[in-house]
């Protein structure tokens, strides 16, 4: 009985004290975001021209905040509230303008968004070598483009970007990609026969399909976004879209996380104007052609394994000119300001028709 009576009680004081924390939560993000404003003063009585976004400062922030995280909040969901109070800081004095391979409502916004958060002012674009011209302009501040998917590979037309291009990487987000099978108010579930989604979508999600759906047409698409937009005027249909997709269009879910591998990801890129100082946990992406003779691989891939320098990925290009033969991209661990990295790469110079630094940058964080 006495628990009984006691409990509005102490239902009553739990929510003063969550009233409290809350009033001095704000207290405290205001006071964040005064300082950051101080900062931006002091850069612009510097170089009115200063660059306000760190991504190495801001990598070192969020590391922090999940090392510290004392709990009960899950430390990559700590991070991502942190990561909004640092947008919703940096939008006082200039949001960043990020274009983004679009259209709305696609998995490329949605790494965006978890990079650079919510008050980012996001474009979307038609194609990725749209992408960097806006960012070469200077119409944008950075760009998102996807790089690689863990079941389908690389993506040609981002490395392809990077050959013509003087941008720099300066970061990378990986984001786990979930499908989910989506119709509008007026599809009759029961009598689905056309499936729109993109071409890779469909490749990521074909053994789930041909289970449940294997007589429905499949159409692929330019984006999953606009298959999403499709079938909102289709009694018969359905697209396969994320979660973001499904809320811009107001679609309902048939089927949850339908893709035939539950670790299915994609790989994006920040690219940007400015090279990224060292932030204590960085990659470093490189360009390299080789001439056309006998042992050009191992040449080019010595250095690395003599210096202990850890290779995290090489892909190969055809080549677009008779001066590129062969043309790798190399991702491996460490930042060109460090001694050992500098050595690998003179080494790497030296044997190579032709090398170019993309840039050297955080590793994901989130």
């Amino acid at each position: 009985m006495s628990d009984s009576s006691n409990s509005p009680l102490d239902l009553a004081a739990l929510r003063q004290r969550i009233d409290t924390i809350d009033s001095e939560l704000m207290r405290l993000i205001s006071e964040r975001a005064e300082c950051a404003a101080q900062v931006a003063h002091v850069k612009t009585a510097d170089d009115p021209d200063a660059v306000f976004y760190r991504p190495e400062r801001e990598a070192q922030v969020l590391r922090r905040v999940m090392e510290e995280n004392p709990g009960p909040l899950h430390r990559e969901e700590m991070a991502r509230l942190f990561r909004e109070i640092m947008s919703a800081c940096l939008a006082l004095e200039k949001p960043i303008k990020v274009a983004y391979l679009g259209p709305e409502g696609t998995f490329t916004q949605q790494a965006a968004l978890k990079h650079f958060g919510h008050s980012a002012i996001s474009l979307p674009m038609a194609a990725i070598d749209e992408v960097f011209r806006e960012v070469e302009a200077g119409a944008v501040n950075y760009g998102v483009v996807p790089v690689e998917n863990s079941t389908e590979g690389v993506v040609n037309n981002t490395l392809d970007s990077f050959m013509d291009s003087g941008l720099h990487i300066s970061g990378e987000v990986v984001l786990r990609i979930h499908h989910h099978l989506l119709m509008s108010s007026i599809t009759r579930q029961d009598k689905i026969s056309r499936i729109y989604s993109h071409p890779q979508s469909f490749a990521q999600c074909r053994k789930w399909l041909d289970a449940h759906y294997p007589h429905a047409e499949r159409v692929a698409v330019s984006s999953n976004a606009e298959a999403a937009r499709l079938v909102k005027t289709e009694w018969h249909s359905a697209a396969i879209a994320g979660d973001m997709a499904a809320q811009l269009y107001g679609l309902d879910h048939v089927a949850e996380k339908i893709e035939d591998r539950p670790d299915n990801s994609t790989r994006f890129l920040i690219i940007g104007n400015e090279s990224v100082p060292p932030s204590g946990t960085d990659k470093t992406s490189v360009v390299v052609a080789m001439r056309n003779e006998p042992g050009a691989l191992h040449a080019l891939l010595e250095p690395f394994h003599r210096h202990h320098v850890d290779m995290t990925r090489l892909e190969t290009r055809p080549s677009r000119t008779g001066a590129w033969n062969y043309v790798f991209f190399i991702d491996f661990k460490g930042h060109v300001d460090q001694p050992e990295i500098a050595s690998v790469l003179e080494e790497v110079r030296s044997g190579a028709q032709d090398m170019k630094v993309l840039g050297s940058y955080p590793v994901g964080v989130l």
